[in-house]
């Protein structure tokens, strides 16, 4: 195991616990401490037992719960474990990825809003108001990041929305993928050879089927990397994807999927297709209104359920892939 992946696995198995007991009156502290949980992260893993990943921030954060709840009549303790009595790490993992995943969404919603906005009208008074209600969604975005300790799905898209609003307000177009230039397309097909492709652990539907892309029609002989999603900086020959700063993510409203389509100049309708289905999939906003997106969504799920390894997640998912590009293919034919 690389020394990244090492370092998350140990800290991922450590845990804190706040375990607390809240008096009946004043009626403001439940209120005041559960703001305050929510602001740090916190899930609840039981009832009234709140969890964090153990590290020296957390511990502070906690400290100082803790006082409050002890100063208002309370009583708290905190304690670390590598175990939660009844609940597996995976599960603690997913109860924070969901609990980000809702803050994300009500701030792509905002920004699906506004590119739509600018869409419609886009002149010297509403780039005005849109540069300042981006510099608002850009606020929002980094109080979620900040307590995102394991890089919910979520962010992607909404790092993907805001790129492409800052474009289309800096620029006053929309970001869309070039249909011309064919030689600097073939130019960026041979560069991305010979690549080790780096992604968050834990893949999913659009990285599935980003890694399927890569070997079957850009490199058959990638190399995949799992790693954080937070802080990775790249080796020499290696590129990331579908992850915070990748040179391939979402960019707009396109998935990770659709950009590394554009970017490779792979125009074949079947693909235009899976990539319409992984669009509806991930993305959850319905703009193509593919039918086999529910199909393949449970099948990919089934696949992440059965497979913690992610390797044997890209093998299966792709074989997935594999059948719905042959379905595409024939049926054209």
């Amino acid at each position: 195991m690389n020394d990244v992946a090492s370092s998350v696995a140990v800290t991922a198995d450590r845990w804190l616990l706040l375990i607390h007991q809240l008096p009946a009156k004043p009626a403001y502290l439940r209120v005041k401490v559960w703001r305050r949980l929510q602001a740090l992260g916190a899930v609840a893993v039981k009832n009234a037992v709140y969890a964090l990943p153990a590290n020296e921030q957390t511990q502070e954060d906690f400290q100082w719960i803790l006082k409050e709840i002890t100063e208002g009549g309370g009583e708290a303790m905190i304690c670390e474990a590598q175990l939660i009595d009844g609940v597996s790490d995976q599960k603690v993992r997913s109860l924070f990825t969901a609990a980000r995943d809702e803050d994300y969404e009500p701030i792509a919603k905002e920004a699906r809003a506004l590119a739509e906005a600018l869409r419609q009208d886009l002149n010297a008074m509403t780039q005005v108001e849109g540069r300042a209600q981006l510099t608002r969604l850009k606020a929002k975005l980094a109080q979620v990041v900040a307590i995102d300790f394991f890089g919910a799905n979520g962010r992607e898209t909404v790092d993907g929305l805001l790129t492409g609003l800052e474009s289309k307000l800096t620029e006053g177009t929309a970001v869309e993928t070039s249909e011309n230039g064919a030689a600097h397309q073939t130019a960026a097909l041979a560069h991305l050879k010979d690549r080790t492709w780096v992604t968050r652990q834990g893949v999913h539907v659009d990285r599935i089927a980003c890694a399927w892309l890569i070997r079957r029609f850009i490199d058959p002989g990638a190399r995949f990397k799992f790693v954080s999603g937070k802080g990775y900086a790249p080796s020499f020959g290696e590129l990331r994807f579908d992850m915070f700063e990748a040179e391939f993510t979402h960019e707009g409203d396109r998935c990770s999927f659709e950009v590394l389509l554009g970017h490779a100049g792979l125009t074949e309708p079947a693909l235009q297709a899976i990539a319409e289905i992984v669009h509806d999939i991930d993305l959850k906003d319905g703009k193509f209104g593919r039918d086999e997106a529910a199909g393949i969504k449970a099948l990919i799920a089934g696949v992440a359920m059965a497979h913690r390894s992610d390797e044997e997640r890209l093998t299966r998912g792709g074989a997935i892939f594999d059948d719905l590009y042959e379905h595409f293919s024939k049926k054209r034919g």
